[in-house]
């Protein structure tokens, strides 16, 4: 399966309010960081500060994965997606401000963080867009 687009898939990342993010370095080892994410059936949009490890990362080289679990008591039940993909950046413009406002909704404290609705200019946002994406546990 290479999209997002499954119910299923839809349904779980709905329940979930942080995914761990694995940029690639430049020396070759992984960096793994928990991210707040949005998502919708063709990406996975994120946000992060422009002088971040992450984010030069992600410039030098877009591959990505992100990994979206959880389980039951005991690890019971457990629920997972993986997307691998590659992350584009966002320029401003009316799709970046629309994408605000839902990590807005979602995340009711990121005004407060901002200390205000506005994405401060040193902050990015970026889409990862699949290229194989894989499931577990999912009903």
């Amino acid at each position: 399966m290479s999209g997002l687009d499954g119910d299923s898939i839809q349904r779980f990342l709905a329940t979930r309010y942080v995914v761990v993010l694995a940029t690639v370095q430049a020396d070759g080892a992984p960096l793994a960081m928990p991210m707040w994410f949005l998502h919708d059936p063709a990406s996975v949009t994120m946000l992060s500060v422009e002088d971040t490890q992450k984010v030069r990362n992600l410039r030098r080289d877009p591959r990505v994965s992100v990994v979206a679990e959880t389980s039951g008591p005991g690890g019971g039940d457990v629920r997972g997606v993986i997307v691998q993909g590659r992350a584009d950046f966002l320029t401003n413009g009316p799709e970046r401000h629309a994408l605000v406002e839902r990590f807005h909704a979602k995340y009711p404290g990121l005004a407060r963080l901002w200390g205000g609705p506005v994405m401060p200019a040193n902050r990015v946002m970026f889409r990862v867009v699949p290229v194989r994406v894989r499931s577990w546990g999912l009903a």
